[in-house]
């Protein structure tokens, strides 16, 4: 796809638009700057033929391909208002076809989550992550319909940064459709960047590694083999054990360290799961495990700005658990890992998540948050401003639950000191992963 010579000219046509549109997608010809009508006209149709010329080698997204054009049409048409391009969402099925190495062309009006967050036009070729292995687990044990795992090709600018997902609930539509059908996870970004910054840890950290670890962070394939078992496992948790209504909490306003629990909880599933896989002989399973200490414990409490950091959150909370139990420790400027005792004790902490949920259901909100805080607060020092901190009589409960969020501090849990000291060692290391590919993560190993 990305060597067929309509591909460039599609994501020059693409990059030139972008500039154009405004937060929502639409372009204004009043604004300075903006183009003349005829030239967005132009670039819009060389979109829509490049689309024409390479869909003839995806015969499976024909449908999707030819109501593209036509969204592309009609946003052209209509004067470059809003994008709608529902009729081309409801098209696109890649849940539907989920066959190991099948490449799609997608093109949408977007914003990438942790890339950008306007809804620019966007343009990405991309291949189907589905071996023998995974497929079968997913027939037999986790039951995922929707997800697709999925590795870049090539990407519009929307991609050259930290987004590693294509969902399709970040689409420019004029209604959100009764149901999604699909969800896809880039495991070659998440591989590559997960190895980079492992590795980085594990030199400044100075912590030594088994053999066989040590070779995964060095093996590509085998990271992404890890991270479409672990996103599979991960993505559908959200639906399953005992959960509050809403388990994505997406239409809920909470606290952020509620959401640091469920995406921690979706994790620590994960890893129990695959410590049963890694029992029973499944090979990726031990390679999960070292993904999910690492990605979290190394990667995700450095990352970000510390604004409602709901997975650096759980990050942290996870090493502080480990460290309070004598997993992890950090003594003469050296970090250990206690291997033998690292999955009892993490599942330990994932019980606990469990627990909290299991007893919230017999709850009033304001009381399951409190419970939550009290959790994380056991591992993890509250900010010494925190109203939370100080409990239910520093908060004026006579106003709704939604209104208390007001209440708690952008970084309730600041990080502790061996965090801070790690964040300016990793700061490099970490924005050097932004657009980050298999291929970025090769030539960086070679």
């Amino acid at each position: 796809m990305v060597e067929h010579p309509a591909w460039p000219v599609l994501k020059d046509a693409v990059e030139r638009i972008r500039p154009w549109q405004s937060k929502d997608g639409s372009i204004d010809f009043d604004a300075e700057d903006a183009p003349d009508p005829a030239d967005a006209e132009l670039a819009v149709r060389q979109v829509a033929d490049a689309v024409r010329e390479l869909s003839p080698l995806l015969p499976h997204d024909r449908a999707y391909h030819e109501a593209l054009v036509e969204d592309l049409r009609r946003w052209s048409d209509g004067g470059f208002r809003v994008p709608d391009f529902l009729d081309s969402l409801l098209a696109f099925q890649p849940a539907a076809n989920r066959r190991d190495g099948l490449q799609h062309l997608v093109v949408f009006p977007m914003y990438t989550q942790n890339g950008n967050p306007d809804r620019n036009l966007e343009a990405v070729v991309l291949r189907m992550v589905w071996p023998d292995w995974l497929a079968e687990l997913e027939r037999t044990r986790y039951d995922n319909p929707l997800f697709c795992g999925i590795a870049f090709e090539d990407f519009t600018a929307g991609y050259d940064t930290n987004s590693a997902v294509l969902f399709p609930e970040t689409i420019a539509v004029r209604e959100a459709p009764e149901r999604f059908t699909w969800g896809g996870i880039f495991c070659d970004r998440e591989a590559a960047r997960f190895r980079r910054v492992t590795a980085a840890a594990v030199d400044v950290l100075g912590l030594e590694l088994p053999r066989d670890v040590a070779a995964m962070v060095h093996d590509q394939k085998r990271c992404q083999e890890a991270f479409v078992l672990w996103d599979m496992i991960h993505d559908r948790t959200h639906s399953h054990g005992d959960l509050p209504f809403d388990p994505f909490m997406i239409k809920q306003r909470q606290p952020f360290w509620m959401y640091g629990l469920e995406e921690l909880r979706c994790d620590l599933t994960a890893f129990k799961e695959a410590v049963k896989l890694a029992g029973e002989g499944v090979p990726q399973a031990r390679d999960v495990q070292v993904a999910v200490l690492f990605d979290r414990m190394f990667r995700f409490p450095v990352t970000g700005e510390r604004v409602r950091n709901y997975d650096g959150l759980g990050g942290q909370l996870l090493f502080a658990y480990l460290h309070r139990h004598d997993v992890v420790r950090w003594t003469d400027n050296r970090l250990s890992l206690d291997w033998e005792r690292a999955p009892q004790v993490t599942n330990q902490l994932c019980a606990e998540i469990e627990k909290l949920y299991r007893d919230g259901i017999d709850r009033p909100k304001l009381v399951h948050w409190f419970a939550g805080y009290e959790l994380v607060s056991t591992y993890l020092a509250p900010h010494p401003g925190s109203k939370w901190a100080k409990g239910p009589d520093a908060l004026d409960l006579t106003q709704p639950p939604r209104r208390l969020v007001d209440d708690v501090l952008p970084d309730e849990f600041p990080l502790s000191m061996f965090y801070e000291a790690l964040s300016k060692k990793l700061k490099n290391v970490i924005a050097s992963t932004r657009g980050i590919t298999a291929d970025g993560a090769e030539r960086a190993a070679a």
